[in-house]
């Protein structure tokens, strides 16, 4: 088993900055992006929070990433807006894109704004608790760069994870997040397995042939790298695969790239030349609860569902019932007491991140003085 730090929140956050702000970006900008990031650790999404840096020197070092470009609408029609990222690392254009929904929501009733010409946004359930932070239903998906995702009867991937997220918010609990991708399992999962060095699931990635790939570094390369075999569609696999998990990836594409303008990757791949943008599409809505019901009827009946959840009697004792949301919450809790886990591997790839960008490393010196 690999070593593994456990690095406080406030320092993870400062050395994404540091990598951030040497790579030129604005400290707006920047900020946004780290507090996103951490957040997503902070969460136990793992596979989309400091881990990403790797991804993001790479596609800087290709010239598609434009980290100074800022986010600006580029059509408003009442509850509809639709912003343009210019090619910059997603983040920033994202929670511009969910606030700019809050705020038409909070007027309408109702919102959706659209995203096109962006890039990697990190994990979808950190917009949609957003709308909720604000008293909203928000639901996010996004369309991605990767190929990733094998269809039934198929033996070549076409489609990316495509992930959706939907938050609600309650009144003595936390909000409802159900954050997920339509594959079996997010693409970056398999890297975090890669980090770690532990073996895959079964029924998460599979050959050409349909059979499972248990080792993580062969996983990596069929997810990430072949041109074949790749993820399972999310409730099936490559033998038995999920027509409707296949089709829930092609409805958030629709609504997260073929709505808004964005790319489609086996299209766009086609003809897409050495630093050119991906052209990522995103899409949030979000809803105001007070639209349907009077104020602070819509958080006491979520309330009280997720109770009767709580309280079903469960198979284990030890492990109750929760409801989506649940995990990340008491993740959180222990992540801000104990620490953010960092892999010896990825800790040696954000340190070499940090050497060839010029940028001051701090996860194991995390001396206030050296951040940048």
């Amino acid at each position: 088993m690999t070593e593994i730090l456990h690095v406080p929140a406030d320092v993870v956050r400062r050395q994404i900055l540091n990598v951030l702000h040497a790579w030129g970006m604005a400290d707006d900008l920047a900020g946004v992006t780290a507090g996103l990031m951490v957040e997503t650790d902070l969460f136990g999404v793992d596979s989309h929070g400091v881990s990403m840096l790797m991804m993001y020197e790479e596609m800087r070092q290709s010239g598609m990433l434009q980290l100074q470009a800022r986010p600006r609408v580029v059509r408003d029609a009442g509850c509809t807006a639709l912003v343009d990222g210019g090619a910059g690392l997603g983040h920033p254009v994202a929670a511009m894109a969910m606030e700019l929904a809050a705020d038409k929501a909070l007027l309408h009733g109702v919102a959706v704004v659209g995203v096109r010409n962006s890039h990697h946004f990190g994990a979808a359930g950190v917009y949609a608790r957003m709308a909720a932070a604000r008293g909203l239903l928000g639901f996010v998906c996004t369309a991605t760069r990767g190929i990733s995702l094998v269809p039934p009867r198929a033996t070549v991937p076409v489609l990316g994870t495509n992930p959706l997220a939907f938050a609600a918010p309650a009144g003595r609990h936390p909000p409802f997040v159900l954050d997920m991708s339509t594959t079996t399992v997010a693409a970056n999962k398999v890297k975090v397995y890669h980090l770690n060095d532990k073996p895959l699931p079964q029924g998460w990635v599979v050959d050409a042939d349909g059979a499972p790939v248990a080792d993580p570094h062969l996983g990596m390369d069929y997810v990430f790298k072949r041109p074949d075999g790749g993820l399972t569609p999310l409730g099936g696999s490559l033998e038995h695969g999920s027509h409707k998990g296949y089709g829930l990836a092609m409805m958030v594409h629709i609504l997260g790239g073929t709505l808004t303008g964005g790319s489609f990757s086996p299209l766009r791949q086609r003809t897409q030349k050495p630093g050119d943008p991906d052209n990522i599409g995103h899409f949030f809505m979000a809803i105001d609860p007070r639209s349907f019901r009077e104020e602070g009827e819509f958080e006491a009946d979520l309330d009280a569902a997720i109770d009767v959840m709580h309280e079903t009697p469960s198979a284990d004792p030890a492990q109750p019932v929760l409801v989506a949301g649940d995990p990340e919450e008491q993740t959180r809790r222990h992540r801000l007491a104990h620490g953010i886990p960092v892999p010896a591997r990825l800790d040696a790839h954000v340190r070499e991140i940090c050497a060839r960008c010029g940028a001051q490393y701090v996860l194991r010196d995390p001396d206030p003085r050296a951040a940048r």
